[in-house]
């Protein structure tokens, strides 16, 4: 079947940019100070302040601010790291990258996270930390973590990549564990191009982050380094655009949520993914249940409706694929990428693009 060409392509996601983005960007080109400085620490004194963390330092990318978490915390060659087997696989990238060896755990078919139960089914004498991921603006749920973390004197690291404004009675995700990272790749609730942000009660795991991206001093501008490091920092380039899309962030929110709704209004015999009533949810992508998401994403690909999968689960990956990362069955991780699909979730679609979309979607299962 041919492409709708009538209409213009509605693209899954996209950011939401424009001219506050580009005031702020004018601000630090005109001060020609655009490597890590103020607009850097004013963005950390945002996050510090909306989400409740101590201490937070920017990075290049959440990816590399994973790898120091775990770095900080002193996780290295020999010891275990607990991961969902459903994640991107930077979340086991990175306790690759630290040394360490990341064991796939399987997660609730529903929540999309992983439980107390199915984490303790691969506990280990090697095992030294956990890493739970918030997927989706979805949660984790981090109090029952928590507890077995505290049992088993285990290490609690949070990827919250996909978690920017979402809660759990109250707290915000990634404030739970001893270290959480956020992410803001091009296509999260809100971006930076490429960055990432470590969040902490900690000063000292915090100086550690911050020294370890900073080629191992504690402060710029000098050259005796104490300890090895590397260059992990952000630009006032880059913070100066997260900046602005955290003045975006309620309207953001609140437009995420409304687009769900009207999803969920429209087609009331489709299966969303739900959220507790203790998780205030910020839809990163809407996500629906179906028999067969691959049929129904080329269906709606030719209708000019783009979408996206799930995450294939990590013990099917290919790069993973002759490594002991994983044993036993997974299926709550199959089960939500055999059925699981995101529809556009752009904050700037218009109510008629969600409307037009439910109609095509609403035709599919009728015929």
């Amino acid at each position: 079947m041919a492409e709708n060409s009538s209409i213009k392509f509605i693209p899954q996601i996209e950011p939401w940019i424009d001219e506050a983005e580009l005031r702020e960007l004018e601000e630090v080109i005109k001060s020609t100070f655009i490597t890590e400085n103020k607009k850097t620490e004013e963005l950390e004194k945002l996050f510090s302040e909306y989400t409740g963390a101590k201490y937070t330092v920017a990075y290049a990318n959440g990816t590399m601010a994973l790898f120091a978490a775990l770095h900080s915390l002193g996780i290295k060659e020999g010891d275990e790291v607990i991961v969902p087997d459903l994640t991107f696989v930077a979340t086991a990238n990175a306790v690759i990258l630290a040394g360490a060896k990341p064991v796939f755990c399987d997660v609730d078919k529903d929540s999309l996270g992983i439980t107390k139960e199915f984490v303790e089914k691969k506990l280990t004498n090697k095992t030294k930390a956990i890493m739970p991921a918030h997927l989706y603006g979805n949660a984790v749920l981090m109090g029952e973590i928590m507890d077995l973390a505290k049992e088993k004197g285990l290490f609690v690291i949070e990827d919250a990549a996909q978690g920017v404004g979402v809660k759990l009675n109250g707290k915000h995700v990634g404030t739970f564990g001893d270290i959480g990272v956020l992410s803001f790749y091009g296509n999260k609730t809100i971006t930076m191009g490429e960055g990432g942000l470590i969040m902490t009660d900690s000063k000292e795991l915090a100086q550690k982050c911050f020294a370890f991206k900073n080629h191992g001093r504690p402060i710029k501008g000098i050259f005796t380094h104490e300890e090895i490091g590397y260059n992990f920092s952000t630009t006032d380039l880059n913070a100066a655009i997260g900046v602005a899309q955290m003045k975006k962030l309620a309207r953001i929110i609140a437009r995420k949520r409304e687009m769900r709704d009207l999803y969920k209004k429209l087609m009331p015999k489709v299966k969303f993914y739900e959220y507790k009533e203790n998780i205030d949810c910020v839809p990163w992508f809407t996500n629906i249940k179906v028999e067969d998401p691959q049929k129904l994403a080329e269906y709606l690909k030719t209708n000019s409706i783009g979408t996206r999968r799930f995450f294939p689960p990590l013990h099917t990956q290919p790069c993973y694929k002759n490594t002991d990362y994983f044993s036993g069955e997974y299926y709550g991780s199959t089960d939500a990428f055999e059925h699981g699909l995101s529809l556009p979730s752009t904050v700037t679609l218009q109510d008629s693009q969600i409307k037009y979309i439910a109609e095509k979607i609403n035709a599919y299962f009728k015929n």
